[in-house]
């Protein structure tokens, strides 16, 4: 037992995907439009990214659409052990590979079928909404906490949308997470460095992996109580939540790459509740301009334990004792209709600004997750052309076959993550005591289709 517990000490790490959020395995950027503004995005919500951001804003969108993007995430974490070593880790090399991506399609089943059921709109997503890829120096002096952690969690889901009324309209999608293999190994997994104990030597690598598929659903609404003469929102509230999902997690411990133990644990994904409000100050025929407020609360104090079941019988108890945090984001955007100088195309602007709190006490801090304060920038464009529009001036963005689009668009993000230095006093395994600083940057697209 206790060379378990010596080997499986931090397995937590394992489950993160892109360390490139302060708030622990969070992956929160799900499509370059939101992304631009600080991600907020729930009180607007519409394109087919919806999906994540507020499933009832699909009402708003008509006919077929695709989504689909990935994000760049790179930058590097610097630590100062309390002997004052320093290390310096990253996100799996200069820029993470493979990527989180996006995929999003929609459907107004009015569009495709029977007018009266014009009201339903049909989607389906595929995100990464959880996840880390990171490494350290086989040498750091928490080696024996963590050397490197992956994990290519995937949510999958299935959403439908319906249209109450001009004012209001609901959502609801299933949260189906699994992994994939066409990312990294396909399952999660640790690495680190053994301290030393009956039947693993000193220096041996130690690798605990495991796969598992976990569910759980998103609830939306989307309120618009005041509209201009064209029928377009001018105030929207979204109001989002998401329920709790354990994902069980069954694999084998491996040291030096021999297989010595089955090893099985449930990782609880946090339910989460979003408030958000959007407002126009301008819109018109000519142009839009867009403020919006999101407010959300993640419920983290699920992740009290992360407890560690073995084949032999035992358990290694692994605390973790996570605490809830908030999120904030503002952001903007300001859209030009068909301007003059850029005719049968929409063009956008940006901006955005999002604080991320802080769940892991000093007590069970791992390097593996590096979960700071953070505060984002973000800045963003998006391009969106129909009727006699050109992409590049030769593709046409509108035609007259059911298989060529009516639409074509693009959005691109930058976001850059701030983080606050963080000094770790009284950790549970000593060497992980110190001073942390990370630096990321992330660039997402997305390219949009409407038929």
């Amino acid at each position: 037992m206790r060379l378990l517990l010596c080997t499986l000490m931090g397995v937590v790490t394992v489950v993160t995907w892109s360390a490139a959020h302060a708030q622990a395995l969070r992956f929160q950027p799900q499509g370059a439009g939101a992304a631009g503004q600080g991600n907020a995005f729930a009180a607007q919500a519409d394109d087919a990214s919806a999906i994540y951001h507020n499933p009832a804003g699909l009402t708003q969108v008509q006919g077929i659409q695709m989504v689909f993007g990935i994000a760049l995430v790179g930058g590097s974490i610097k630590a100062k052990s309390a002997t004052g070593l320093d290390t310096r880790g990253d996100y799996g090399g200069s820029v993470s590979f493979p990527p989180p991506g996006h995929t999003y399609l929609s459907a107004n089943l009015g569009a495709i079928g029977n007018p009266r059921f014009s009201a339903f709109t049909i989607g389906l997503g595929l995100t990464s909404p959880f996840g880390l890829r990171v490494r350290f120096p086989v040498d750091s002096p928490f080696k024996t906490a963590v050397t490197s952690a992956e994990l290519p969690l995937i949510a999958i889901k299935p959403t439908i949308a319906y249209k109450i009324s001009d004012a209001l309209s609901v959502g609801v999608s299933a949260d189906i997470y699994t992994f994939a293999s066409f990312l990294g190994e396909g399952h999660v997994e640790q690495k680190q460095i053994s301290a030393g104990s009956p039947g693993i030597p000193a220096g041996a690598e130690v690798e605990l992996n495991g796969s598992g598929t976990g569910a759980g659903v998103t609830a939306s609404l989307l309120y618009t109580p005041f509209r201009n003469e064209a029928g377009k929102p001018i105030v929207s509230v979204g109001l989002v939540y998401r329920s709790q999902s354990v994902l069980p997690l069954n694999g084998a411990l491996l040291v030096s790459g021999v297989k010595l133990a089955d090893a099985s644990t449930d990782l609880v994904l946090p339910q989460m509740a979003k408030g958000a409000i959007a407002f126009w100050p301008v819109r018109t025929n000519e142009r839009e301009w867009k403020v919006e407020l999101d407010v959300e609360y993640v419920g983290w104090s699920s992740n009290r334990n992360l407890d560690v079941r073995i084949s032999n019988g035992g358990t290694i108890p692994q605390l973790q004792q996570w605490k809830n945090v908030p999120v904030v984001a503002l952001g903007t955007e300001y859209r030009w209709l068909n301007p003059r100088w850029l005719s049968d195309w929409e063009v956008a602007v940006r901006s955005g600004y999002t604080y991320t709190g802080d769940p892991v006490p000093d007590r069970t801090f791992n390097p593996g997750i590096i979960s700071l304060p953070a505060h984002t920038l973000s800045l963003g464009l998006g391009f969106h052309c129909t009727g006699a529009g050109r992409l590049l001036g030769i593709i046409p963005c509108s035609g007259d076959s059911a298989f060529w689009p009516k639409g074509i668009g693009f959005d691109l993000a930058y976001q850059e993550w701030f983080y606050e230095a963080r000094t770790v006093v009284g950790n549970l395994n000593p060497t992980v005591d110190g001073t942390y600083h990370a630096f990321v940057h992330l660039g997402t697209f997305s390219f949009r289709y409407l038929y």
